[in-house]
């Protein structure tokens, strides 16, 4: 079992998703600096994607600087320098515009769409 949260979506390549659900599980704290990350093979095989696939997205994720690797250990995650809300916020962006094309279609306005949101809050 995977150590952060991963839906496979259509129609997104598979290795952009697998490096925003890891950086979301980052910056979020689900997953924790130090903790050891899964290998290429593991990830292939709990996603089921192929391993040229993982291996790009843990790639990506090194370059970022989610992911280091040490020696003995494989790869860990690291968290970051600089992390900051807008990060966060950012993690938002494909929920947000799939959001708003849904209202779109349904002829709802930004207002209404507002009135949505903060009924749904908690």
């Amino acid at each position: 079992m995977l150590p952060f949260r991963f839906q496979l979506l259509d129609g997104l390549p598979v290795a952009d998703q697998l490096v925003k659900a890891v950086q979301r599980a980052v910056l979020t704290g689900e997953l924790a600096a130090g903790e050891k990350f899964p290998s290429v093979r593991i990830l292939a095989q709990e996603l089921k994607i192929s391993p040229t696939t993982a291996h790009k997205a843990v790639l990506e994720l090194r370059d970022a600087g989610f992911l280091a690797s040490r020696p003995g250990a494989g790869m860990v995650v690291v968290k970051p320098a600089g992390s900051s809300r807008s990060q966060l916020l950012s993690q938002l962006d494909p929920a947000c515009r799939d959001l708003i094309r849904q209202a779109s279609l349904l002829g709802l306005t930004s207002d209404e769409i507002l009135e949505a949101l903060r009924r749904n809050l908690p």
